[in-house]
């Protein structure tokens, strides 16, 4: 690959806009669900989805939840889809909020990651 394709395809990347939100895992046994602030919404998911497949996720109830019930006993789905304008600009903090505002809207949910 050339370099010019190369820079043409970084410039791409950098101004891509992922969706941002807040994503769910939710059980279909217990009903218990876990949010997340995340940044692009399907790496994020596909990053859980690896990390509780191969054993490995922090969040011990969410992965025992998920070694009992597979992904199959689970619904993945975005809860809130954060707008913005600026895809190379810091959005954490309207993330964590965005989050923090489903989590008391569910006071049942929990955080994915700690």
């Amino acid at each position: 690959m050339d370099s010019k394709r190369k820079r043409q395809l970084l410039e791409e990347y950098k101004n891509r806009r992922p969706e941002m939100g807040v994503i769910s895992f939710r059980c279909h046994a217990t009903g218990e669900e876990f949010l997340g602030a995340s940044k692009d919404t399907k790496a994020d998911f596909n990053s859980t989805r690896f990390k509780l497949s191969a054993g490995g996720h922090p969040n011990q109830r969410l992965q025992e939840l998920w070694r009992q019930y597979g992904e199959s006993g689970f619904d993945l789905s975005v809860v809130k889809i954060l707008k913005y304008d600026d895809p190379q600009e810091d959005h954490t903090a309207e993330l964590e909020e965005l989050r923090e505002q489903c989590l008391a809207d569910n006071k049942e949910a929990r955080r994915i990651w700690r």
